[in-house]
């Protein structure tokens, strides 16, 4: 029996893009394009009801 010791051939270069979709179709998108320091803060308007609710109860003497 003789083996086979030709190389495999190789795969064309997969484009970025496709790379980037096939591996989000396999693991799901997880990390986002752009950290949380590369966008602009809206701390403020992403505020949730109970940040407000805990932030409303401060005494006035701790200086809120």
């Amino acid at each position: 029996m003789a083996e086979d010791t030709s190389p495999e051939p190789e795969a064309p270069e997969e484009p970025e893009w496709k790379r980037k979709q096939r591996l989000a179709r396999i693991f799901g998108d997880v990390l986002p394009e752009t950290t949380s320091d590369e966008r602009e803060s809206s701390a403020e308007s992403e505020e949730s009801a109970s940040d407000r609710w805990l932030k409303s109860q401060v005494p006035p003497h701790h200086g809120g």
